[in-house]
Formats: C-alpha cells, sequence, structure tokens
C-alpha cells in the first residue's frame, strides 16, 4: 500500500508540494526550531530540501510528510516515517520523526500527527518495531518519544555520522516501540 494521505482531528499529513517552500522556510531559519537539529536553512538550501521531498514521491512509499494544519492550510511542521538513517543504528528500520513550528509548541500538534503516524505504520507496514532518534538534548522530542509509549534504547545510543565532532547535536539518543498486540 502507498500514502495517500492521512488526516487527523486537527491536521493533514500529505506529501510535499513545491509551494510549501515558503512554510517551509519560515520552520528551516528559525533558531528555535533547529536549535536541537542542526545550523539554521538559508533560503536556497530549505528550497532544496522540500525539492528532495517532492521527488521523494516517485521512489519511496513514505517519508516525513508535510504536516497541514486543517483550519488554514498553514504547513506547520512535517512528521511521518522514514527508512532508517544509513550509518546509524537504525537502518534497516522504520524511523519516525517530526519537526514541529516553535510557536506551536505544547499545543500538541507533534503528538497527534506522530500517533496517526504510528497508527498508519501498523496498519500498512509489516513491521514489528518503529524507531526514532534525536539529538541527546533534544528533550522535547525524546519527552514525546516517551509520552508516545516508546523505550529507550541505550544499546543504540550513538554519535550521528552526519554531525561534525565536537558539535553538541553529534550524541544521539534511539528510542523503539513494539507493535501494539
Amino acid at each position: 500500500m502507498t500514502f495517500t494521505t492521512v488526516t487527523t482531528e486537527r491536521l493533514i499529513l500529505r506529501w510535499w508540494r513545491p509551494e510549501d517552500k515558503a512554510d517551509w522556510f519560515r520552520l528551516s531559519g528559525d533558531p528555535r526550531v533547529m536549535a536541537t537539529l542542526g545550523p539554521v536553512l538559508d533560503r536556497a538550501q530549505s528550497d532544496a530540501m522540500v525539492d528532495l521531498m517532492v521527488g521523494y514521491r516517485q521512489t519511496h512509499r513514505f517519508i516525513f510528510w508535510a504536516m497541514e494544519r486543517r483550519a488554514d492550510g498553514r504547513v506547520i511542521g512535517f512528521c511521518g516515517l522514514k527508512p532508517g538513517a544509513e550509518g546509524t543504528p537504525i537502518e534497516g528500520q522504520v524511523e519516525i520523526g517530526w519537526r514541529l513550528d516553535a510557536d506551536l509548541w505544547g499545543q500538541g500538534y507533534a503528538r497527534e500527527a506522530a500517533e496517526a503516524s504510528l497508527d498508519w505504520g501498523w496498519r500498512t507496514l509489516g513491521v514489528d518495531s518503529i524507531w526514532a532518534i534525536t539529538a541527546r538534548s533534544n528533550s522535547r522530542s525524546w519527552g514525546l518519544m516517551e509520552r508516545l509509549g516508546m523505550g529507550r534504547r541505550e544499546d543504540h545510543d550513538f554519535d550521528h555520522p552526519a554531525v561534525a565532532d565536537g558539535d553538541p547535536l553529534k550524541p544521539h539518543v534511539t528510542y523503539a516501540i513494539g507493535r501494539p498486540a
């Protein structure tokens, strides 16, 4: 089965579109959003990321989808599932991830989207577990992982190979959740 959209009470998770670039740049250019994710992106880098995500529709069954707020059609972040990053302990696993506009933190959007993404994954993918990673300093993300019922997998914590040595974002924590009974 291929992804189409996932709709929740307040959100639509969908494939990326070229017209999402302005909203994505708002997030990618916000130092609050990027503080635990990596450097702030300039407009060209941000646009290139959207172009990459748009292109994934041709080659991937699932990705970190655009998170659109139903009330106004604004892209407020991303959430979804993708293949685990190469060179990490979750390579070959299914990874869940999210990113949200800082102005909307604490309003339950990330959790709503993550729960819907997990539900889609359990219904659609033949996997026994779904994994998540984040910088050790990203307490907001690993806090959400725990609220979702994910368990810490300290035996899989690692230094992310895509992050420069000495960067405080290099140490990553790993969480996983098993398929519900």
